[in-house]
């Protein structure tokens, strides 16, 4: 039958070991101090990588999974070769997207933009390397852009070429000083030269790992077209009603534009890219995912130092109580119970190393959110793993120290000087 200790049992041995723990004050701060530097690694590493996964999550994912785009060159490039590849594509066009809307029966909203950036001023004030969008009206749906103050332009507005603009939040502030967003309707400003007036100011977006999201300036697509060339390559963006329909939609797409660049079977290359946000998603995380295990790696090598500390100090205390161990065995003590003191003792000062690296944890990751403005995300389930880790690492370190306690022969232990 297994060895299952009473509560009274476990209660002496803990009382017995807490008191150990107290009368070596030095030796228990310098046994807690590998366990604190692991488990505070692991709780800041943990909540910081969980609150910029969320945050970075949330900002590229507004349209969720129903949202994806066309265009002649991928979000993403990683060599010169591939850029100069891409280039030879055909240009994604107006009529592109005119056929989709057409032949797309899955595809809900079809919406064009063309992006650039510029210099926006207001009077002496600039605003520079903002991003200037020319976006049908259809996109202010699709990219689910709210208005704090004004209207948009209108279909009609739009197309006879008439110069209104939307606003972010930071053209607000750089070029009007802290005026209210409505009181900036209707003001004249201009785009690398060109006046366009203020018909609308945006919600702000916020920021993604402390660069800002709302330094742009929105453009009817007519007139965007005109700044960039109107024989440049757009993008066409399209969703979809659910989120069900969304590999249905692209595969319609994929067909659909590949038919009118007359692709053959074999053609591996469409002739156009199809990409969705989680393509940034997926570029962020191949690039955390190395930070985190890293510097989990190196939480990790503190806790086995931690470990190996808490084994030494355990040895040590061993070799030290060998008499008490002794008279404690010679007055009815079993092995059990000498085993069961050392483990908890081992134990104890492993857990409250685990609850202070927690604490400490928290604090440093709120310490660098505050200082570089990275996002957190206090989940109970890091605390959680803190304390299971602190628990096992007492559970290895101090099996061995409480095995060699238990195994004493008592009256060669009451021998030793």
């Amino acid at each position: 039958m297994a060895f299952v200790p009473s509560f009274s049992i476990v209660y002496e041995s803990f009382r017995l070991a807490v008191g150990s723990l107290r009368s070596n004050k030095l030796r228990t701060m310098l046994t807690l101090l590998g366990i604190i530097v692991g488990v505070t690694a692991v709780i800041a590493v943990v909540t910081i990588i969980n609150g910029l996964d969320s945050t970075v999550a949330d900002a590229f994912s507004a349209q969720g999974s129903t949202a994806f785009s066309v265009s002649k060159r991928p979000l993403v490039i990683t060599s010169r070769e591939d850029f100069i590849r891409f280039n030879k594509r055909k240009d994604v066009t107006e009529q592109d997207a005119e056929a989709l809307g057409r032949l797309c029966d899955t595809c809900w909203r079809v919406g064009t933009s063309i992006n650039g950036t510029g210099l926006v001023k207001y009077g002496e004030n600039r605003a520079e390397n903002a991003s200037v969008r020319g976006l049908s009206l259809e996109m202010f749906d699709i990219e689910n852009v709210s208005l704090q103050a004004g209207r948009l332009w209108t279909d009609q507005e739009g197309r006879s070429g008439r110069p209104l603009c939307v606003v972010g939040t930071d053209i607000v502030d750089n070029l009007f000083e802290g005026r209210s967003p409505y009181s900036v309707i209707g003001q004249e400003i201009r785009i690398d030269g060109i006046p366009f007036t203020i018909s609308a100011v945006a919600e702000p977006f916020g920021k993604v790992l402390g660069f800002s999201r709302d330094n742009f300036v929105y453009v009817p697509f007519e007139a965007g077209q005109r700044m960039f060339g109107s024989r440049d390559s757009i993008v066409i963006h399209v969703q979809v009603r659910d989120s069900a329909l969304f590999e249905t939609a692209k595969d319609d797409v994929r067909s659909i534009m590949r038919n009118r660049r007359k692709k053959e079977f074999s053609d591996k290359d469409d002739g156009f890219s199809i990409d969705s946000q989680d393509a940034f998603i997926g570029i962020y995380q191949n690039a955390t995912s190395g930070i985190y295990f890293a510097t989990i790696g190196v939480a990790v090598i503190s806790l086995v130092v931690g470990g190996i500390v808490v084994m030494n100090i355990m040895l040590v205390s061993v070799t030290e109580r060998t008499k008490e161990i002794g008279l404690r065995k010679a007055v009815g003590a079993k092995q059990s119970d000498i085993l069961l003191q050392f483990m908890i003792e081992s134990v104890t000062v492993t857990m409250v190393g685990g609850a202070i690296g927690v604490f400490t944890g928290y604090g440093l990751a709120y310490l660098l959110s505050f200082v570089l403005g990275f996002p957190l995300l206090i989940s109970p389930s890091s605390a959680f793993l803190g304390v299971t880790v602190s628990f096992v690492v007492g559970m290895i370190s101090g099996s061995y120290p409480a095995w060699s306690a238990s195994r004493l022969s008592p009256i060669d232990a009451m021998r030793n000087e």
